[in-house]
């Protein structure tokens, strides 16, 4: 009997180690700014080594302060929220139109397949014309600025983009 709890307790240790190193390892693949690696604008890698969550890229879409991307788009999928943008393009069928790696890199920083998007770029920390302090619309204070959403939200509106058909 002793034994058997001996290893049980031994084998659920095994178990959470092995948890930690893979949830250690997810964590050790997140890309930083500056390590994105855009190939015509497509960013092929995740930027956070995990898969995005839909219900979660749904909220920084329609969230002031975070992506807010319906300020400027229009998403017929999120008609409940109101004051839907006309300055971007719709985003109705960007799953059918966009592949995944296109969109990864158009949200992380869209200039680099748009080249004079006004659209921000989300996944950047340096090279700015005119840099601001997120989404106050005053004057960064800093020289170094962290990107506007993070790897894991930019991966959560990448799932929810694809999740868009016609």
């Amino acid at each position: 009997m002793r034994y058997g709890k001996l290893r049980a307790g031994a084998t659920a240790l095994a178990a959470a180690g092995l948890g930690a190193a893979f949830f250690g390892s997810a964590l050790a693949a997140e890309l930083a700014p500056q390590q994105v690696v855009y190939d015509e604008g497509k960013v092929s890698e995740s930027l956070s080594g995990v898969p995005g969550d839909v219900e979660a890229g749904r909220k920084v879409m329609i969230t002031r302060g975070q992506g807010n991307c319906i300020a400027c788009h229009e998403v017929t999928a999120l008609k409940e929220v109101p004051f839907h943008g006309e300055v971007g393009p719709t985003l109705d069928g960007a799953g059918e139109r966009w592949s995944e790696a296109e969109l990864r890199g158009i949200v992380a920083n869209s200039k680099m397949t748009f080249e004079d998007s006004m659209m921000p770029s989300f996944y950047k920390v340096s090279g700015y014309i005119r840099p601001g302090n997120a989404f106050t619309g005053k004057a960064a204070k800093t020289a170094e600025l962290p990107p506007l959403l993070t790897a894991q939200q930019i991966e959560d509106v990448v799932a929810y983009l694809l999740t868009l058909k016609e």
